[in-house]
């Protein structure tokens, strides 16, 4: 084995980036319940790439045979259920795990100096995991898979000059049909997790840049011995590889048991009326997003106001849009002399929590009827959705803080 990995390291640095990455890679010693989410991405990222391409296998891209080849890998192909429910179920549980990810990073401050590009390379692998379940959710080509698509892609007509032409392209018709399909396909399996894997791989050699945040949002890397190792730091392996793969065992316990006994979670997960063939000429009582995109499409359903120039649609558009934008300028909204909340001041608490509270809120509003009571609301929790990020470099700046101690606690 040792001259099998010379020869190798004589042309691959195998066991440097095995060191760099991981058995020399030295993280903070106090990671704690929140830090599984990281890996725990990975996991889903290559669960999803794995049933996908068995699902690929036997999917027609066809607007004739689409439903039809679902429902043959679900009833006919060995074990197809299961692959079938891991990668459609998988894709919510991705969900769940990339925004408890984004929430660990705004509690702790991991988007803060030096790691704001960590931070926009995170974001950008959100935005394409949206357009990657989008596209994915047509291919189905059940009713409410067919309608959710049709609503979405017109948004985009809202759009001043290119509107038209952009749903045009989109379509590849001048309606939803077999041309739509098969790009939807195309950019579902190949060029967005081609896109995927590669911001995966520059997130991931960011973070190993600057160093992983913690708890406390202290620096390892200023306190270190004579041999220039963190005085406060660990080996990356074996010491977190084996405590991720507890984390990972449990969720896979909680995943296996939505699959094996409640695979549709009520509706939040899989939808009854995407159980019925697209039909054209007949729409859902009430069409739904799934449950990750419904904060966003409150957003967009809470600006009612015709008098706004361009109209109500042009603003919602735009509403929706600057809701996920707006994230990308986090590390320079926040003013705060402190990373983490272990050492903020009531302010920042306070305005976490209503902006979670907003953000949950918004996410039920878009699984309800629109009117009344429900647009209020809405209106209301885009209010505090926005107030959160543009007031934030008065509060975090106004805030009373605690002193940092200089090593981890």
């Amino acid at each position: 084995m040792e001259k099998l990995m010379s020869w190798i390291d004589d042309r691959f640095p195998l066991t440097q980036v095995w060191e760099e990455h991981m058995a020399k890679y030295y993280a903070p010693k106090n990671f704690n319940f929140w830090y599984y989410f990281g890996s725990l991405a990975i996991l889903m990222l290559v669960m999803q790439i794995i049933t996908g391409i068995f699902m690929a296998m036997y999917y027609k891209p066809d607007a004739g045979l689409a439903f039809a080849s679902v429902e043959y890998v679900m009833r006919d192909v060995p074990w197809g259920w299961l692959i079938r429910y891991m990668h459609a179920i998988g894709a919510s549980m991705f969900f769940i795990v990339i925004y408890l990810h984004m929430f660990r990073a705004m509690i702790y401050g991991s988007y803060r100096g030096p790691r704001e590009l960590i931070w926009l390379f995170g974001m950008v692998i959100f935005v394409a995991l949206m357009a990657e379940s989008f596209m994915g959710y047509l291919l189905p080509w059940g009713n409410m898979s067919y309608w959710g698509a049709q609503v979405i892609i017109n948004l985009f007509g809202a759009i001043p000059y290119v509107g038209d032409i952009l749903v045009e392209w989109l379509r590849g018709d001048y309606v939803i049909s077999d041309a739509t399909l098969n790009r939807f396909f195309a950019f579902h399996v190949i060029a967005v997790p081609l896109v995927l894997v590669i911001l995966v791989f520059l997130h991931i050699v960011a973070l190993h840049k600057v160093g992983s945040n913690n708890p406390d949002g202290i620096e390892i890397k200023k306190n270190k011995d004579e041999n220039g190792i963190p005085l406060d730091g660990i080996p990356f392996h074996p010491y977190y590889t084996v405590k991720d793969i507890v984390g990972v065992i449990v969720f896979l316990m909680v995943f296996s048991a939505i699959i094996f006994f409640w695979p549709t979670l009520g509706g939040w997960f899989l939808e009854s009326d995407n159980f019925i063939p697209a039909n054209p000429v007949s729409t859902p009582p009430h069409i739904v997003p799934l449950w990750y995109f419904t904060p966003y499409y409150s957003i967009l359903r809470a600006v009612t106001w015709a008098w706004l120039p361009g109209g109500a649609k042009l603003w919602g558009v735009i509403a929706m849009g600057s809701s996920l934008v707006v994230l990308f300028f986090l590390p320079w909204l926040d003013r705060s002399p402190v990373k983490s909340i272990r050492y903020r001041g009531w302010m920042f608490k306070t305005a976490l929590a209503l902006f979670t509270l907003a953000f949950l809120m918004l996410g039920w509003l878009g699984t309800q009827p629109v009117g009344g009571i429900n647009t209020v609301l809405a209106q209301l929790g885009m209010l505090v959705y926005f107030a959160f990020f543009l007031l934030m470099p008065i509060y975090t700046r106004l805030d009373r803080t605690k002193p940092v101690p200089e090593r981890l606690t």
